[in-house]
């Protein structure tokens, strides 16, 4: 099942989705209204939103707090983005100019912070425990994750091991989040709650090591955002980890000054070292396993589209040129 399938399956959820995303969005606050619309409507995939609806329907689901739970996604990965971009101070994504460029760094962090207590405010209309619990856990590992991100900015020491516990804090526990409440709207067993969020975890790894590869192998107007952005911040991702590591002498100096002077003044001769040290293609086989874990998580549930579509987002994740 390819993309555009997997996005016609869900359609209407979709529309349902958006529709509660743009109600739940007002605010009396008119700055609060033109910058989260803004951030909302800038063109994203809107792929763990899509997960959380997929995932409850694999699983049987029924009723409609899986729209309640999509919108809750998006709003937190969104929050997530107006504080990354300020961080970074990053001046386009999705093709678009980012928030802070437009409406400054002020507007963008307190707008987040809008985003973020709104989606807990919804969070009480689910009126589950459970759900609580796993939300505001993967809010806090999140965070957690973005300061993990900024202790290994410009230290060229990075592992491997390391740089994975930052994506999977930051980047896949959302995912994780997003399958896991899927099976818990079912209330199905430990078991297959625990597997859904473990093809949600391995999904988002996936998906974040080809991100990085394609921060050296696309272009801006394929991403959506500036190529060689990671670089430029001294972010030690796998690719330069692994060519830093695997490298000659001159490969290997020319990384690690890359990684802690940042900056684009020697981007060329990086994404050189980066090609003929095989570290691309290395990232690429390191997230087709995770593709592949992903996948194997789904074997408990029945035979069904949504699980085909689940499958299908698995390969997307390491096929993708954006």
């Amino acid at each position: 099942m390819n993309v555009e399938q997997i996005k016609s399956l869900v359609t209407a959820d979709m529309q349902a989705v958006d529709a509660l995303i743009q109600r739940r969005l007002s605010s009396e606050v008119v700055l609060v209204n033109q910058l989260s619309h803004y951030i909302i409507n800038s063109g994203g995939k809107r792929l763990r939103p899509m997960l959380t609806l997929l995932a409850a329907q694999a699983c049987g689901y029924q009723g409609q707090h899986h729209y309640t739970l999509a919108a809750i996604i998006e709003f937190i990965h969104t929050a997530t983005l107006l504080h990354d971009d300020v961080v970074d101070e990053s001046d386009m994504r999705r093709g678009r100019e980012t928030a802070n460029e437009l409406f400054g760094n002020a507007a963008s962090v307190l707008v987040g912070d809008f985003l973020y207590s709104r989606a807990f405010e919804m969070m009480i209309d689910v009126d589950s425990m459970k759900v609580m619990q796993i939300l505001a856990e993967t809010t806090n590992v999140i965070a957690e994750g973005e300061v993990m991100q900024l202790m290994n900015c410009h230290d060229a020491d990075t592992t491997e091991q390391r740089y994975l516990d930052v994506i999977h804090a930051k980047t896949a526990k959302l995912f994780e989040a997003a399958t896991r409440l899927g099976a818990v709207l079912c209330k199905r067993t430990e078991a297959e709650e625990q597997a859904m969020a473990a093809y949600g975890m391995h999904l988002g790894t996936a998906f974040q090591l080809i991100d990085d590869v394609l921060d050296y192998s696309s272009s801006a107007e394929t991403m959506g955002k500036n190529v060689g952005d990671d670089l430029a911040e001294g972010k030690p991702t796998l690719p330069l980890i692994y060519a830093m590591r695997n490298g000659n002498a001159e490969q290997s100096a020319l990384v690690r000054h890359a990684i802690e002077e940042g900056g684009l003044e020697q981007i060329e001769a990086v994404t050189a070292a980066i090609r003929d040290t095989g570290a691309i293609a290395y990232t690429e086989a390191t997230a087709r396993r995770e593709a592949e874990l992903a996948m194997e998580q789904l074997s408990h549930l029945p035979a069904s589209p949504y699980r085909d579509a689940l499958l299908g987002l698995a390969r997307f994740s390491v096929d993708r040129s954006f």
